[in-house]
């Protein structure tokens, strides 16, 4: 019988649903087979238990660069999902995006065989290495791309050659995009530890990072209060220390909340002082001192006042740049050089490292300019995220029209948050909100939501008239193109959202290469 039962001739695939004791390792996993592996947070899975000699193979709808990766490592690939793919398999992996009509889900149901979720993959992952996670409403993916980076390109003995599980590619050095996926050969593993379904609960890790707990994902936990729970839990299972954003309310609510001994091995770094934060726990204090960002230049600067006995007696005071911008990269940054520091490393090669880091992909990544028109791309899906990057946007370039098309991603995330998304918006020159992406939903049962639930909201604004700066526009291309006309000479289009929206990116480059006489004006 599979770990995820029938129930009243249903099959339920519960991701919250731990599959394993503690006691039991990849090797009692058997022939694994994963549905959807060229998935990104599949394939690195796969790719990690097939160098630990576990027989690995599975299944996705077409060819892609991740499932050309794995077959040249001699792990089989079928296209199409069809019964006779799991047969003979001990264990068959699952992601949240699978259904339970999945013709591979039901066969091998009917056959007995182990029905896991991909985080129970990861969490027997971590048993074995040195585990550090990532979590929070926004920031993980940038804040354990920097992690990884500082021990791929600094770290020496066993913090060289990390594993890493990241939910993006990230910009190499030279910005070449390097998988987010990595089966590294030393005793560290980061990984991004994803709360929108619950799993992460799973996890054990040595390394908890925080980066906020800002109410996300409402349409799994109901409430707030029960959000912010999740994250509780999930602090009170790491081993070593806790890391946690202390410019977050949500953050210190659950910090708050904290058995007094976890709370007595928790970390909070933040840009204000002890007597600002209030009531810290019994939690250690870094602070983020001297921020500031050279106009135009995307190179952010700030100190990190880390106190003694943490990282050694003396208090220290660590100058950091950053290559990439923003108040909110440097709160990244600070959490990555806090983790390397834990896990051994001196805490100023660490600092070094991370000025080399050019960000995770599709986290403001410049796509290409035209005619001084500047396409960037960005992945925020989340009010908060959004205003972020926005606030960037004007420091980064401040004599510019900052212009925004923005894919809401998911119906019931566009229904909780469309009051704030109109907020955040605000911030920009000129938007266009396009067509929802559905990701896991489906329209029909959110018949009521398209972007006028934003632009509905952001009427409500006591701001210029919104007809002048923000409309909805369903079809995407069409969006690119409308956003295209409207541009000048210095003006900055980005486009946001966690969907297919950097699908235009190509697309407005091309049609400004076509329109540069009107971008001139």
């Amino acid at each position: 019988m599979s770990d995820n039962q029938r129930e009243a001739g249903t099959i339920i695939l519960d991701p919250t649903h731990a599959s394993f004791a503690p006691e039991e390792t990849v090797h009692d996993l058997g022939a694994t087979h994963f549905i959807g592996i060229g998935g990104a947070g599949m394939s690195v899975l796969a790719e990690m238990l097939h160098e630990q000699g576990v027989e690995v193979d599975g299944s996705d709808r077409e060819p892609s660069a991740k499932t050309d990766r794995l077959q040249s490592l001699g792990i089989t690939v079928e296209f199409g999902q069809q019964a006779k793919n799991v047969e003979s398999k001990n264990t068959v992996v699952f992601s949240s995006a699978i259904k339970p009509d999945n013709p591979e889900i039901v066969a091998a149901h009917e056959a007995g065989e182990r029905i896991v979720h991909r985080s129970d993959i990861l969490a027997l992952l971590m048993n074995a290495k040195r585990a550090v996670t990532v979590a929070g409403a926004h920031g993980k993916t940038t804040t354990s791309s920097m992690l990884a980076h500082i021990l791929v390109n600094a770290g020496e003995g066993e913090l060289a050659d990390p594993s890493y599980a990241i939910g993006g590619s990230i910009q190499g050095k030279d910005g070449a995009i390097l998988d987010g996926g990595h089966a590294g050969k030393g005793n560290v593993l980061v990984a991004e530890a994803d709360e929108s379904d619950g799993s992460f609960a799973k996890y054990h890790p040595q390394i908890a990072i925080i980066t906020n707990s800002e109410a996300d994902h409402l349409d799994h936990y109901g409430t707030q209060d029960n959000y912010r729970a999740a994250f509780v839990d999930h602090a009170g299972h790491a081993t070593k220390a806790v890391i946690m954003c202390g410019d977050d309310e949500g953050n210190l609510a659950v910090l708050r909340a904290l058995d007094a001994t976890v709370a007595g091995r928790t970390i909070v770094y933040s840009t204000r002082n002890a007597a600002e934060l209030g009531d810290l726990n019994g939690a250690t204090l870094v602070r983020i001192e001297s921020e500031s960002e050279t106009a135009e230049s995307g190179a952010e600067h700030f100190t990190l006042h880390i106190p003694g006995g943490l990282i050694g007696e003396e208090e220290r005071r660590i100058a950091v740049t950053l290559t990439v911008p923003g108040i909110h990269n440097a709160r990244n940054a600070s959490a990555a050089i806090i983790a390397a520091a834990l896990l051994g490393m001196d805490v100023e090669r660490a600092s070094a490292a991370v000025t080399s880091f050019l960000g995770a992909a599709r986290r403001f990544q410049v796509r290409g300019t035209v005619s001084q028109v500047t396409v960037v791309d960005d992945y925020a899906h989340h009010p908060t995220e959004i205003a972020a990057l926005l606030d960037t946007a004007r420091r980064r370039y401040p004599q510019s029209k900052i212009r925004v098309i923005f894919q809401p991603h998911l119906f019931s995330r566009t229904r909780f948050f469309s009051s704030e998304f109109a907020q955040a918006l605000a911030k920009a020159d000129d938007v266009i909100v396009t067509g929802i992406f559905p990701a896991r939903e489906k329209q029909e049962d959110f018949p009521d939501v398209t972007p006028a639930t934003i632009v509905d909201e952001a009427l409500k604004l006591e701001h210029e008239p919104a007809k002048d700066w923000i409309r909805g526009v369903e079809d995407m291309h069409t969006a690119a193109q409308m956003m295209v006309m409207r541009a000048h000479h210095g003006d900055v289009i980005f486009t946001v959202g966690a969907g297919d929206i950097t699908q235009m990116d190509e697309v407005i480059l091309h049609a400004l290469e076509a329109h540069r006489w009107d971008c001139e004006g």
